[in-house]
């Protein structure tokens, strides 16, 4: 890759292409319970810009600048009460939408006050998250229209993570099928799986062939090996603008996921991922047989900081190599760390915070990637140049009925086509149309 396509495509601040693109999209950055009325503000950072959230005596969130627009005091330390956050250092105080609703240091008589404000983003809450949207558009676009978010409640699983490197390495880690044979199942011959299942196949050949294609809301790919009875079992997964991706475990008929790799920064990035609870994909093993922790969860820090960067930091870390076991690694486990998440973390984290891709060798299991990054390129570049509104923006329905997963057909058929007709056909849970 060159190195100008590199740099356009992991910076993020203000004012670059990359980032100017992502200020069309709305993410999911906080949890609704981690900001509570007129309770503490919480740090946060999107997009390269420090921000402070809070929620009002009426139960609405804002999103808004740290800093207090007199002289600049930090508003994390101020009061949230009575539908508003006070700064602590001269009083001034502002709503949910930035405005200063009271100036108390001042001569009551002037209108100072009305001629103040503090920069403010829209927010709104779905399945259980703080969606915050920092562009232009008014009115704000629409929320993306995936399957995840009509899930009720208590149908949702949702995980958060945050990932100390660039978003880009972090989704590219996500569209890559191959590594699962490697990093994830490295040490699990095909012996450990019953017979004519998924894992079965995947285990005796770990080098399929690829076919990948642009789509309305991004990339998508079909990898697909020998099965049964002249058929293939194909893998299938997207990648959705602009940071979104459906990996492609479970089968394509009910899974029900999709995961963000949100930029924090040029070199942060927060996982969040928003699948249909109670749908993890079980593993055909053998009788006797295990994973070596393989689905070992999410651990968090036991006492986490209150910094922008702060939230939803693992345990297992890079200061602490992941906490290895080197022993596990001659003895049960490919990688000697314990979880699938953790896994691809330490991989992607190891290539340094902006991998340097002017130095890549990359094959033919690569190219889900490569289309991938073209897309994005081309994104930003119309949107620069020509004005282009990118795709899903303006008709968030692009991403309605999307999935991904397995399925198993005939050699002869269309991988494309058949992946259609099955989200044409696909249902909810409870056998209702989507």
């Amino acid at each position: 890759m060159r190195a100008e396509d590199n740099e356009l495509l992991t910076r993020v601040g203000p004012g670059t292409p990359m980032g100017n693109l992502m200020r069309h999209y709305w993410f999911p950055i906080l949890k609704s319970d981690e900001v509570k009325p007129d309770g503490s503000p919480v740090r946060f950072r999107l997009l390269g810009e420090d921000l402070l959230a809070f929620r009002d005596s009426d139960d609405k969130v804002g999103i808004i600048e740290p800093y207090c627009p007199h002289r600049r005091a930090e508003l994390f330390f101020g009061r949230n009460e009575e539908c508003g956050l006070r700064c602590v250092y001269h009083g001034w105080k502002f709503d949910v939408d930035g405005n200063c609703v009271d100036m108390p240091s001042e001569p009551a008589e002037t209108d100072f006050k009305h001629k103040v404000n503090i920069k403010a983003y829209k927010a709104v809450e779905k399945i259980g998250m703080i969606w915050v949207y920092m562009g232009d558009q008014n009115p704000a676009p629409g929320l993306p229209d995936f399957d995840s978010m009509r899930l009720s409640s208590d149908k949702i699983s949702i995980r958060i993570a945050l990932r100390e490197c660039n978003y880009l390495q972090s989704l590219e880690g996500d569209i890559d099928t191959v590594h699962l044979g490697f990093l994830h199942l490295g040490s699990v011959g095909t012996s450990s799986f019953n017979k004519n299942t998924r894992e079965h196949y995947l285990s005796e050949d770990k080098s399929p062939k690829y076919e990948v294609t642009d789509t309305d809301n991004g990339t998508m790919y079909g990898a697909y090996r020998a099965a049964e009875d002249d058929t293939y079992y194909w893998r299938v997964a997207r990648f959705l603008m602009p940071c979104w991706t459906m990996p492609p475990g479970g089968e394509i008929k009910d899974h029900i996921i999709v995961r963000a790799w949100i930029p924090i920064d040029d070199h942060n990035s927060m996982f969040v991922s928003l699948a249909e609870a109670g749908k993890s994909p079980v593993a055909n093993i053998k009788k006797g047989m295990s994973l070596s922790g393989i689905g070992v969860g999410l651990n968090y820090e036991e006492n986490p900081g209150t910094g922008f960067l702060d939230r939803w930091k693992l345990k297992e870390n890079r200061s602490n190599d992941y906490m290895i076991s080197r022993e596990e690694q001659r003895t049960s486990s490919y990688t000697g760390v314990r979880g699938i998440h953790l896994q691809d973390q330490m991989i992607t984290e190891s290539m340094g915070s902006i991998e340097d891709r002017t130095k890549e060798h990359l094959g033919t299991s690569d190219q889900m990637i490569t289309a991938t990054r073209r897309r994005l390129i081309k994104a930003a570049k119309e949107l620069e140049k020509n004005g282009t509104i990118p795709p899903g923006v303006d008709n968030p329905k692009v991403y309605h009925t999307a999935r991904s997963g397995g399925m198993i057909i005939g050699r002869g058929l269309n991988w494309l086509e058949e992946v259609q007709n099955i989200e044409d056909n696909a249902l909810w849970p409870d056998g209702s149309d989507i």
